[in-house]
């Protein structure tokens, strides 16, 4: 399923950094080291929290995530890369996440989607970022 449109604001770009996505239960607090970044006007790159009934979601980069020293377990939480679409869309545009997704879904990469009201961040595992850049390459997807 290629691009719905070949519009510069769907063309793609691969972030930089690697990205934690840590789950907090509903309980728990926001760890204070994602609470102060996020009071901070500038240089603080992503950060998302998304609370449900049943969990807080947080996604941010891993350069922010606290020493080793700290109560988070690192161990699996820093292996994500960031496909980022340019954007900004129009909310008229429909079936862009799921054109996105199709190729990452056949070539087997698993996603973790965040969408802002600009646009929308796909990470997927660090060590399956090859295979995501080329099945959207091979899709029709840009990379800027």
């Amino acid at each position: 399923m290629s691009p719905p449109s070949d519009h510069v604001a769907l063309s793609l770009e691969l972030l930089d950094d690697v990205f934690v996505v840590q789950q907090v239960p509903t309980g728990d607090p926001i760890p204070s080291h994602i609470l102060e970044r996020l009071g901070k006007s500038e240089g603080q790159g992503f950060i998302s929290i998304t609370r449900t009934d049943e969990e807080i979601s947080i996604v941010y980069n891993a350069v922010h995530a606290p020493d080793e020293s700290s109560d988070i377990q690192r161990l699996d939480l820093a292996n994500w890369r960031c496909i980022r679409i340019k954007g900004p869309m129009d909310f008229g545009l429909t079936g862009v996440l799921c054109a996105f997704t199709t190729p990452l879904k056949a070539a087997g990469v698993p996603i973790f989607a965040v969408s802002t009201w600009n646009t929308d961040y796909v990470l997927v595992p660090k060590d399956k970022v090859v295979e995501a850049k080329a099945a959207l390459l091979q899709d029709g997807w840009k990379f800027q």
